[in-house]
């Protein structure tokens, strides 16, 4: 690990290759300041280019040193901020974490420490929202990752950065791996404290069990043993294990703002100090054992909170581990000479990456040579390999599973897909929903009134029994804190979003969820969200004494070598059989293709095309032909073997579907530009009553519009570029994965596997966190106005107290963690290998 040297060097020390600052390129000055960089010792010219570089170094980015084209120049000083906050301002420290946003325009991803609740949250960005020339800024409560868009010309990132320090919290730069480790330390610290105060309560339970069982016959000075003891084994708890607590505290306080530690620390401290004053004088009650309970208890909320947080943020952070470090480049293509490894963040749209088989795609591109198979599941959700051979498109963060590829690469790093969805998800984990919003100011203000009722309840108290006030009063802090009020929402939401990444749904805005649950329309498109966008095999008729195997062996064979739509549908269909070679070939244009195949001379095309060869009637079967498909024929010089039937087939997955939706008491409607007759047709097979075809996209919009002013939540569900100004009309709306990039930024969620039961997964999903949400907000409100008054009232002790509060927010931790079960389970049932999810707890 490397170190700044905290003494300088004579210049005789230094080499003559660096009479230069390695850092700034300026000679060097009488002396120098040593960094160790990619193990070798660099000689600097003063502190400040030290400082800068051990800064790169300290975050991972000494392959700038590697990559630059000239020596960074000298910062300049700026003494308005710390040093250390200075640094942040310089490119060759940004680069990694900062991006051009817009002209003159930067947005920065960062990591904030000390967030303890949502009431955290909201200060942090009403603060950054405050500073001029910052145009955004969102954060992220389950993963701690802040999103800060600012104007480059009005104020820097050390400004923003020292505003978030001037309130207590820290913020530096985000990467995986920073964050990881920040996870890990919180978690090995929380367990420690949790350890103390869990041993520290059960070692106090010991003196305080005989001293309630007494009932008064325990002597003088044995019950003042008792006491100091207490004291001594609770001391590490109230000094160490609630430090959390007092540190939150005195942030609100600073800020004069009240959070749910303000309320805790007043309890702690207040049980803490009448119990040391009753162990001093000898007199008077203790609690040292309801202190102990209350903390170790809290801290046992706090870790189950931040299992949710953290599975949250890995499932986020998966995808972003997805992309390799370095990849193998081609020196030129084709005929090259030779390949080289190269960081990921040096390629460049144009250049030629190999790829092994189990290698992961660096960057977006498209095969040019090999075959092989893909699997996108981290990606997508979806299990099954993908195909893919020239001309196929690769996505970055998929693996090669087979045979080797060469792939042109087509775009890089913020361009991505991946980056894409990984800005998605940002987006809408920093977005709050309603409920959410409701949940925190509800929170704030019952922490005031709080406060307000204690000490109003203190002062009646006093005057009615002051013995019994401070304990009262005590009670009345600790059994109403609102810790299960501020992680109702948030950890259900986390719980769920983690869910729904699994399932292969992106959530893209914060309020999908909560609208999707409350949906009663679901709007689909027809081509390529119900169909499969595209010309497939619906019918094989055989006409002959030949099977219908044998019959698609056939016409597969004849369309080995067609560009044709009709061509490629069919050999994709005949894929498992065994097709037959022809040779021969000849294709008429507008006709068909013409060929023999085991000495059988062949065509197959439009039907006058076969029968010219035999000159056979039509077939009858083909008065029964639909509109909406192609009839092709297949036959030789003795007459005609089969009938095929192409067109827009519908998804293997839609009737399943729109079954569901309606069983649930949704109402199902067909929207598209398409002709009538064929929206029309796919309505009445899927068994949706109401159809809208031949719609131009405005009238689209008023079809949905008409929906919403008779009181419908609309949920649209489409996949094309015209198929976005309806999705942002409707409340929630819902993009293919498979659809156009348009469609998907104007979505509120994503079905990144382009399939139908992934919008089950969803509904069911969404549906099930709102039901979460509701009973944890129901108990939250329930268990408050039964313990506000009786704990007014003299009814509950502080042991009580800190059991019950703390039971309350146990209570709705773990029931929302109770929404990651209903996560699809990957396993190669025979449900899963046609393409469905199959379900793991209830669903």
């Amino acid at each position: 690990m490397s170190a700044v040297a905290d003494h300088s060097f004579p210049p005789a020390a230094v080499d003559p290759v660096e009479a230069a600052c390695f850092h700034c390129g300026l000679p060097l000055a009488r002396t120098s300041y040593r960094v160790e960089i990619g193990g070798v010792a660099r000689d600097t010219c003063c502190r400040g280019c030290q400082a800068v570089a051990q800064t790169i170094v300290d975050n991972g980015l000494e392959s700038y040193y590697r990559h630059r084209a000239a020596p960074a120049g000298r910062p300049a000083p700026e003494p308005d901020l710390p040093d250390r906050l200075k640094l942040y301002d310089l490119p060759e420290v940004q680069h990694s974490f900062v991006r051009a946003a817009a002209p003159h325009e930067r947005e920065a991803a960062l990591l904030l420490d000390g967030i303890v609740c949502a009431a955290c949250v909201w200060l942090i960005e009403q603060r950054i929202a405050a500073l001029e020339g910052v145009r955004a800024v969102d954060i992220n409560y389950a993963t701690r990752r802040a999103r800060v868009r600012w104007d480059e010309r009005r104020t820097r990132l050390s400004a923003i950065l020292h505003a978030v320090a001037a309130l207590g919290y820290g913020a530096q730069p985000y990467d995986v791996a920073r964050s990881d480790s920040a996870r890990r330390a919180e978690r090995r610290t929380l367990l420690w404290r949790l350890f103390v105060a869990g041993f520290g309560m059960m070692q106090v339970m010991m003196y305080a069990v005989p001293a309630y069982i007494a009932d008064g016959d325990m002597t003088a000075d044995v019950e003042q043993l008792m006491r100091l003891a207490s004291l001594l084994l609770t001391a590490p708890v109230m000094l160490w294990s609630a430090l959390p607590f007092y540190a939150g505290a005195w942030r609100d306080l600073k800020a004069a703002r009240v959070g749910m530690d303000v309320p805790i620390t007043l309890g702690i401290l207040a049980a803490s100090l009448v119990s040391i004053h009753a162990t001093f004088t000898a007199g008077g009650e203790t609690y040292f054992d309801s202190v102990a309970m209350f903390v170790f208890l809290l801290l046992g909320a706090r870790y189950l909170e931040l299992t949710a947080r953290t599975r949250a943020a890995e499932s986020q952070e998966r995808l972003a581990r997805l992309v390799p470090a370095v990849a193998e480049r081609l020196d030129r293509h084709p005929a090259p000479t030779g390949c080289e490894q190269v960081p990921v963040a040096l390629l460049r749209p144009g250049d030629h990456v190999v790829l092994r088989p189990g290698a992961i795609v660096p960057a977006d591109g498209t095969v040019v040579e090999g075959e092989s198979a893909a699997d996108e599941s981290q990606l997508t959700g979806e299990a099954r390999p993908v195909a893919k051979r020239p001309g196929d498109a690769l996505v970055g963060g998929a693996a090669n599973l087979h045979g080797p590829l060469t792939m042109r690469v087509e775009r890089v790093g913020e361009e991505t897909v991946l980056s894409g969805i990984v800005r998605l998800v940002d987006r809408a984990q920093t977005e709050k929903p309603a409920i959410a919003l409701l949940a925190d100011a509800a929170a704030r203000w019952f922490v005031a009134a709080l406060l307000v009722l204690a000490a109003a309840t203190g002062m009646a108290w006093y005057a009615i029994d002051p013995a019994r006030a401070p304990w009262i009063v005590v009670a009345l802090l600790v059994v109403t804190c609102p810790c299960a009020l501020s992680l109702a929402t948030p950890t259900a939401l986390a719980a769920a979003t983690d869910a729904l990444q699994r399932c292969g749904v992106l959530v893209t805005r914060g309020h999908a969820l909560e609208t999707l649950a409350n949906a009663t329309h679901f709007v689909f498109d027809k081509t390529g969200t119900l169909t499969r966008g595209g010309m497939a095999l619906i019918g094989v008729m055989p006409l002959s004494a030949e099977g219908r195997e044998r019959c698609l062996e056939l016409a597969a064979g004849l369309e080995s070598c067609s560009e044709h739509p009709i061509g490629r549908a069919i050999v994709a269909a005949a894929a498992e059989s065994a097709a037959r070679t022809a040779s021969g070939l000849r294709a008429v244009t507008g006709r068909g293709v013409e060929g023999r195949i085991e000495g059988r001379r062949l065509r197959i095309g439009t039907p006058a095309f076969v029968a010219g060869l035999n000159g056979a009637p039509l077939p009858q079967e083909l008065l029964f032909a639909s509109d909406e498909v192609t009839a092709v024929a297949l036959g030789d010089e003795s007459g005609f073997i089969a009938l095929f039937t192409l067109g827009d087939a519908l998804r293997g997955e839609a009737r399943a579907a729109v079954q569901e939706l309606q069983g649930l008491g949704k109402t199902t409607c067909v929207l598209s530009g398409d002709r009538r007759a064929s929206v029309e047709h796919v309505a009445r097979e899927l068994g949706i009553r109401i159809a809208r075809g031949a719609a131009a996209p405005h009238e689209k919009l008023e079809f949905v519009r008409a929906l919403q002013r008779r009181g419908g939540v609309v949920a649209m569900i489409g996949d094309g570029v015209n198929d976005a100004p309806v999705l942002a009309q409707a409340q929630v709306s819902i993009a293919l994965g498979s659809g156009t990039r348009l469609a998907q930024v104007s979505a509120d969620m994503v079905l990144m596997s382009g399939r139908l039961d992934a919008l089950l997964a969803a509904v069911r999903i969404a549906r099930e966190a709102r039901r979460v949400i509701r009973q944890n907000l129901a108990w939250a409100t329930a268990y408050n106005a039964i313990a506000v008054p009786l704990a007014v009232l003299g009814h509950v002790t502080p042991l009580v107290a800190a059991i019950g509060m703390s039971v309350s927010s146990l209570t709705v931790v773990a029931n929302a963690l109770r929404l990651a079960r209903l996560a699809p389970a990957a396993r190669p049932d025979r449900h899963a290998a046609a393409g469905g999810i199959a379900w793991s707890g209830r669903g």
